[in-house]
């Protein structure tokens, strides 16, 4: 339970939803691979992957 309402509170987060009636008016965007590039960090070594990232 503890997972969930914390998966659900950062969904609203990256939403800008105070509420679960404001979550249920957002609107999924699509973006581009070029765009998904962009928002990840880049130029920074890392030594070893973590074992539960994926593009």
């Amino acid at each position: 339970m503890h997972q969930l309402i914390g998966g659900l509170r950062a969904g609203m987060g990256y939403c800008g939803a105070k509420t679960i009636g404001d979550l249920q008016n957002a609107k999924f965007i699509r973006i581009t691979n070029a765009g998904i590039i962009e928002s990840h960090p880049h130029d920074v070594t890392i030594s070893q992957e973590a074992p539960n990232y994926s593009r």
